[in-house]
């Protein structure tokens, strides 16, 4: 695996602050109507975000995930100015603000999309990998789920093909403790999520997903078998969300107890203490990163505020076309 320098800790720390303080300017955004529908936030998972990354090869891998979907592409190089805008249903966004929070998408940057259908993505992610096979890329697919997706059928008939085919897939359960207000211990007579590998005989295992360096190590290995040819395998993130499944939610499955304990583990004061114990940089210096990505994330909302709505013939251009039906005229 490429080595964990001074830098990495750094860049980690730079690029998980943005992707929360990005997602608490959605909903401060959110609650002023600037942003419509549902919106998940990811706050509190961004390790498992930073610790792939790392491990990735961005210039060809590819990423697909539910709809907890802002940051990723972020963290993929998409401009973080065009994703604020498709939430703010604007024609810069990444889909012209015809997508919206759950549908973030940049086949440019290997990300391919946030998917509203609970699941739905899953069997989506080994027919990429598939193609990649096929066509002998190199290229290996992390499809990511949630721990109420890890109920749906469409799992098993994608892990047994996916098994079968010995596609280059990366199978990633990121357990955040709930699927929607439902805690893992009510949805199944187990706990332990990553043991659905072993009925396909599927390398799996449980990582400490508040973790970047534990995450990285477990991607590494994962993509690396796909790389090699040896097939896929599954991998049970166990991490936490800080907020609610949506910004709807209001919480009352779990108590502000057991939030305030999992935040004594988050991801970037992890990292953040690192930096510090090993001197990789000053108060000071952090100081500085974070002024500059309050920065930017103030520029994404002007970006936004300031940008367009798309003009309304644009739905009918991305939605039907027929050659001898000269009644509409297409941009596209």
């Amino acid at each position: 695996m490429q080595k964990i320098t001074k830098e990495v800790y750094l860049d980690w720390y730079e690029n998980m602050m943005l992707w929360r303080k990005f997602e608490d300017k959605l909903a401060a955004v959110y609650i002023q109507q600037k942003v419509r529908g549902f919106l998940h936030l990811y706050n509190g998972q961004e390790a498992v975000l930073a610790g792939a990354l790392h491990a990735m090869d961005l210039s060809k891998d590819k990423m697909i995930t539910a709809y907890r979907n802002h940051v990723q592409p972020i963290g993929m190089g998409v401009d973080p100015r065009r994703v604020m805008a498709e939430l703010f249903g604007k024609a810069t966004g990444t889909s012209q603000g015809l997508g919206g929070s759950m549908h973030i998408f940049s086949k440019e940057k290997g990300f391919y999309g946030g998917h509203g259908i609970v699941g739905g993505q899953i069997p989506l992610g080994a027919g990429m990998a598939f193609g990649d096979k096929y066509n002998e890329t190199g290229a290996v697919t992390l499809c990511y789920f949630g721990d109420g997706a890890a109920r749906q059928g469409s799992l098993h008939e994608t892990f047994n093909m996916a098994m079968n085919w010995k596609l280059p897939v990366v199978f990633v359960c990121e357990n955040n403790g709930y699927a929607m207000g439902t805690s893992v211990d009510r949805t199944a007579n187990h706990s332990d999520i990553w043991k659905l590998g072993l009925g396909y005989e599927m390398p799996c295992g449980p990582v400490d997903g508040m973790n970047p360096i534990k995450v990285a190590e477990a991607f590494d290995e994962a993509i690396q078998r796909a790389r090699r040819g040896d097939g896929p395998t599954f991998l049970e993130m166990k991490t936490y969300r800080y907020r609610g499944h949506s910004m709807s939610d209001a919480q009352h499955y779990r108590t502000k107890d057991e939030v305030k304990e999992y935040k004594k583990i988050d991801p970037i004061t992890q990292v953040l203490d690192v930096i510090l114990r090993e001197e990789y940089a000053t108060e000071d210096d952090i100081k500085v990163i974070d002024k500059r990505v309050k920065e930017l994330v103030a520029e994404c909302e002007k970006f936004a505020d300031e940008s367009p709505y798309p003009e309304k013939s644009l739905m009918y251009d991305v939605v039907y076309e027929q050659e001898d039906y000269p009644f509409l005229q297409h941009k596209l």
